[in-house]
Formats: C-alpha cells, sequence, structure tokens
C-alpha cells in the first residue's frame, strides 16, 4: 500500500513537533539565515525545523538526546520502513495502545524510530520528557493524527543523506566549525522570560554552567570564520554574555505555544545573537 496522497507544500515540514521547535523562526524569519554557507552545523537538532528550511549540501547535527539521532538515522536509512510501521499505529491508535508503545522497548531501529515520532505526535503537547530511568512519560494528548497529509519521508530521507548525524556535547560539534560553515544554534533555554514556561522544563539538563561554555564555544567559531546565529532567551543575563564587538544583538517577537492554558499563551521576545547581522537584521560579510 502506497504513502497517503500529500499536500503540496512550498517548504519541508519537519516531521517532528518539537517543544521549543523553531518552525515560527524560519516562518517569520528567514532572511536571518545564511544560505551561501559549504556545511550547515547544528549542535541542539531538536526538531530540525532550520535545517529542513536550509536544505543544505553538507551539514553536521548533534544532539544530546540519543534516542532523538537514531530516529533520524533510521529514518534516513529505512523511510519506508519507519512509514510502514506508523500506520501500524494509525490503525491501532487508542488510549491502551498509547500506553502500551510507550512500555515498549524494541531492538529493531525502524520500529524504535515509529515508535518515537507515534509517542512524539499523540503526547500531551510534543513533549519530550523522560523519567531518571530514561523511560519515556509523557501523558496521551488529544491529538490523534498519526499519519499526517505533509508527511513525506523518501524526501525527508533525501535530505538527511547530506548529513552526519551524531550523538554528543554541543562544543564538541561547535569545535568542528571552520571558515564558511554557517553555525545555527538553538539551546535549551535556561533563564525563565516572559513567562515563557519551556524553560523549566529544561534547568536540570541546561545549566547556567552550560551557557557560558556555549558561549565560550561560540567566540571560538566566530574567530575561526564560521557564520553564527544563535536564538536564546531574551534576558539581561544571556546578553551580557554577548558583548563581544563581534556579536550583534537582535530581538525578534514571537507567540508563546508552551503554557498549558491558551489564556496563558502571550507575546514574547527572543535573543538573536549573530557575527554576520547589521543592527537592522541584513547580513554582512562576517570577516570584515
Amino acid at each position: 500500500m502506497p504513502p497517503p496522497k500529500r499536500k503540496v507544500v512550498t517548504d519541508m515540514v519537519p516531521f517532528l513537533k518539537w517543544a521549543g521547535g523553531k518552525r515560527w523562526f524560519v516562518a517569520e524569519h528567514a532572511e536571518l539565515l545564511r544560505r551561501d554557507a559549504h556545511r550547515y552545523v547544528d549542535p541542539f537538532l531538536g526538531g530540525g525545523a532550520v535545517f529542513f528550511h536550509v536544505k543544505p549540501a553538507r551539514a553536521i547535527l548533534s544532539d544530546l538526546n540519543g534516542d532523538l539521532i537514531e530516529t533520524y538515522q533510521a529514518l534516513r536509512d529505512e523511510p519506508r520502513e519507519v512509514w510502514k510501521n506508523l500506520r501500524s499505529h494509525q490503525r491501532q491508535h487508542s488510549k491502551e495502545h498509547y500506553y502500551l508503545v510507550r512500555q515498549q522497548r524494541l531492538r529493531n531501529s525502524a520500529r524504535r524510530a515509529a515508535r518515537f515520532i507515534y509517542l512524539n505526535r499523540t503526547c500531551f503537547n510534543g513533549l519530550y520528557r523522560v523519567n531518571r530511568d530514561g523511560a519515556f512519560n509523557v501523558p496521551k494528548g488529544t491529538r490523534d493524527s498519526v499519519l499526517l497529509l505533509t508527511d513525506d519521508f523518501e524526501t525527508t530521507a533525501g535530505i538527511l543523506r547530506s548529513a552526519f548525524l551524531t550523538t554528543r556535547d554541543f562544543a564538541e560539534t561547535i569545535s568542528e566549525c571552520t571558515e564558511g560553515d554557517f553555525l545555527y544554534v538553538d539551546p535549551p533555554y535556561t533563564v525563565r522570560h516572559n513567562k515563557n514556561s519551556f524553560l523549566r522544563y529544561n534547568e536540570d539538563i541546561f545549566s547556567w554552567s552550560d551557557q557560558k561554555r556555549l558561549a565560550d564555544s561560540l567566540l571560538r567559531a566566530a574567530k575561526q570564520g564560521a557564520c553564527v546565529l544563535m536564538t536564546n532567551a531574551n534576558h539581561t543575563c544571556i546578553h551580557n554574555l554577548y558583548m563581544d564587538r563581534i556579536w550583534q544583538r537582535l530581538t525578534v517577537g514571537r507567540l508563546s505555544l508552551l503554557a498549558s492554558s491558551a489564556n496563558n499563551r502571550n507575546a514574547t521576545t527572543e535573543l538573536v545573537v549573530s557575527n554576520y547581522l547589521n543592527r537592522q537584521g541584513r547580513q554582512v560579510d562576517s570577516r570584515n
């Protein structure tokens, strides 16, 4: 049975919905992204919205979440098998099936990837959270769509074949950046700003010392000639980490979608730090 007919889309839609994802950034601020780089580097891959928008010829993609990276690798290598297993979840989807799948420990990579995508699409708010034993423990959400009209796993696999995928600390990935690379960085936001409740989900896994390590790593990459663009919390303490003259700091607006109640989903701002943008947000040669 062939995959379902898809809507015609003008851009590649990420197959995961990720808390803190940058679909909104791509939709509203794509002009800030560098497109002339010979390689794209992303050390906090998450849902990959910027990667799938840029569709680079070469890329290094990493994340500390090993299950996430394995899902990308399986989709790259076995897109049809992942889709077939996801179709099976669609047929069986129910509250009972969700919690049964949540408890599963599978050996087959395509089945593990389909499980990851299924849970991502049907859990509460698309969150990824594990307990101390590493077991996924997010409750079932209200969404029942497992297969989406925007799914195009064959095309997704083709784009991913341009990338080296790995699970490792961000500093190791950033250290590989050289002149001509486009380094996009979207770390967990560890400082509460503008009532963005997503921040507290990450305080235990990305500390303030990590923020400082990140700032040091980005400065080294910029001095090596990489074109750097970071999105982060629009907070004074984050601004203070990027006071070097090499950086330009901009603020961009968005609507926070991560609050538990729709009434609390207010307009918020985020910080953009780059070494190739001017004060008006226009691209310039970062080497000048």
